[in-house]
């Protein structure tokens, strides 16, 4: 006997749960005037705005899955560009970068669309095998 597969409420949960504290995680390392290494810091400054950004799209993608893709895109890139006005702050002394932004603005549009192949898929998967829509959303 297979146990319980946990629903797709479940599922949201831990997704909307995943989206708060990586964003909060995003948010704090972004704004701390001395962030701490991280294994990553040797690939680049927009290798990590692309890798957070894209990281919490597609969470907030999965997490929030009736938001329209390209609203969320919007309020995501919107915080990209608010963290690089807050970094002008001169006691934070971080460095404001448009490029920065933009890094993030890529990111979340490659990652949204590949959220959206994944649903189009899926819901022609469902398709032909005759099930219904299976609600992904936009």
């Amino acid at each position: 006997m297979r146990p319980a597969m946990p629903d797709r409420s479940t599922h949201t949960a831990i997704f909307r749960v995943s989206f708060w504290l990586a964003l909060a995680f995003a948010l704090v390392m972004a704004l701390l005037p001395h962030p701490p290494h991280l294994p990553i810091n040797g690939l680049g400054d927009k290798f990590e705005h692309m890798l957070a950004f894209s990281t919490v799209a597609i969470l907030g993608a999965n997490g929030y899955p009736r938001v329209a893709l390209p609203l969320l895109g919007e309020r995501l890139s919107f915080l990209g560009a608010l963290i690089e006005v807050c970094q002008s702050i001169p006691v934070l002394h971080r460095d404001c970068d448009i490029r920065d932004w933009l890094a993030d603005t890529v990111a979340i549009i490659v990652a949204l669309l590949l959220v959206r192949l994944v649903r189009d898929s899926r819901r022609t998967r469902a398709r032909a095998n005759g099930g219904a829509n299976d609600g992904a959303g936009r």
